[in-house]
């Protein structure tokens, strides 16, 4: 992934909702960790949605939840 695509998952990533489930319709970085770490567990789903999760569990574990919050409110 080049620096454009990584700007743009970033951008998407920051204003992803859940589309299903208990926190249907929340941004994925407010989702608690332990959620991403059940995901973790028994597998993230395939496609986009699959990436985005795997991506904020990364963000999530390693406390980088502030750049995500950081481009929403750049925006």
């Amino acid at each position: 992934m080049n620096n454009v695509e990584n700007k743009e998952f970033l951008l998407k990533l920051a204003y992803a909702k859940m589309p299903f489930g208990k926190y249907k319709d929340r941004y994925l970085v407010d989702i608690p960790e332990p959620y991403y770490v059940w995901f973790k567990q028994k597998g993230f789903p395939k496609g986009q949605l699959g990436k985005q999760l795997e991506a904020m569990y990364e963000i999530k574990v390693n406390g980088l939840e502030g750049l995500i919050h950081g481009i929403r409110k750049a925006k």
